[in-house]
């Protein structure tokens, strides 16, 4: 009896084999390359991303220090803050951000030991100081508001000069201590980060650039807004202040260009007009105001811009680094987890975006910087 499962090869049976290996070859190449040209694809519009934020970065807070020095208007110790936050920012955005870049695209590191500690230690320490300089300006605004005749004669530009150094200090001791337990690898060098072993000082890190700063700002913000609404609502319809009064004519009398309705009252009498202010007979209208109301006015509405610009800076500092400090923090406290690369670097460069968006909200909402912003702008597209 012959055995069913014997195969017998001939030509034909050979040539299908052979057509099949080769169909199944040409696809799989196909598919790789198409995974190849959509990785290439993604690595592209990634990279033109992130170079528009670094150069967008460097930029923004570059015009920010020019407008600042060029306009004496802003040569005030407020803006003295402004501008070293601009500095920090600028910093990140020249010596932390490309090599960045770099690293993200590429997850492996090329440049060496040497730079992988200068890189790490200006990362940590801009990032810090740049924290850190949101929580000096708000302790400058919150003794500005609640203690403003005594502080007004404190606010020099050495104080703030002083307050500057300090969250230097503070960013530099927090970036140091790596540095004393690192080991020096033999051979070449394929990546670059702190050591997340060192759980304690894991946990140092993130408290101190990150967690009481952000409570302090929080506090501060809650009672410089609390302080500001009082000023708001303190309007004392009591207490009148001077009486400005203004005059002009209104009929069409030489020298006049415009007329109303005659007035039914005495020549010498004074009337009541329906918005508010007094006429004469001979057609002159008078205007009262209360100068004390219209101060009050104006510099409730600063109180209101004031308290909003510092509400949309902390906001989008709370958006743009908590993510990461939450993350690093897990993963020291989480041995076991594992890190997600691509996690990693969005957020790290969530949090490089914040150093984007301090100088446009800054310039955005104070009408000094505008004015000299596009002063500083027209003067470089005429010279």
């Amino acid at each position: 009896m012959e055995s069913l499962g014997h195969f017998n090869p001939t030509a034909a049976n050979y040539g299908q084999i052979m057509n099949a290996s080769s169909n199944s070859t040409n696809v799989t190449y196909a598919s790789k390359t198409e995974g190849k040209e959509i990785s290439l694809l993604f690595q592209i519009t990634v990279a033109l991303l992130l170079g528009a934020i670094t150069l967008a970065t460097t930029l923004s807070n570059a015009f920010v220090i020019a407008t600042i020095s060029q306009s004496r208007k802003l040569h005030t110790p407020a803006n003295f803050l402004i501008a070293s936050l601009a500095v920090t920012d600028l910093l990140v955005s020249v010596l932390v951000m490309p090599i960045s870049a770099l690293y993200t695209l590429s997850h492996t590191w090329t440049l060496g030991q040497v730079i992988c500690d200068i890189w790490l230690s200006s990362d940590i320490t801009c990032c810090t100081a740049s924290i850190l300089h949101l929580c000096v300006i708000a302790l400058d605004r919150y003794w500005a508001i609640t203690d403003a005749l005594e502080y007004a004669k404190r606010r020099t530009t050495s104080r703030a000069a002083g307050m500057v150094a300090t969250a230097w200090i503070i960013a530099i001791s927090i970036s140091l201590p790596p540095f004393f337990w690192r080991q020096v690898k033999t051979g070449q060098v394929t990546s670059c980060a702190v050591n997340t072993d060192h759980i304690f000082y894991t946990i140092y890190s993130t408290i101190g650039a990150f967690y009481i700063p952000t409570l302090l700002l929080i506090a501060l913000y809650g009672r410089i807004y609390v302080e500001a609404r009082k000023r708001i609502l303190k309007q004392s319809p009591k207490k009148v202040g001077k009486r400005l009064t203004s005059a002009h004519l209104v009929t069409n009398s030489p020298g006049s260009v415009s007329s109303t309705t005659p007035l039914h009252c005495g020549r010498q009498e004074l009337c009541p007009s329906d918005n508010g202010s007094l006429t004469t007979d001979s057609q002159i209208k008078i205007t009262v105001s209360d100068s004390l109301l219209e101060k009050k006015r104006i510099s409730a509405a600063r109180e209101r811009k004031a308290t909003k610009t510092l509400g949309i800076i902390l906001g989008a500092y709370i958006v743009c680094w908590l993510p990461f400090f939450i993350y690093t923090l897990l993963l020291s406290l989480c041995p076991s987890c594992r890190l997600n690369r691509e996690l990693f670097d969005f957020f790290t460069w969530l949090g490089y975006l914040n150093s984007l968006i301090n100088p446009i909200i800054y310039t955005m909402s104070n009408d000094d910087f505008k004015k000299a912003f596009q002063k500083l702008l027209s003067f470089r597209c005429y010279r």
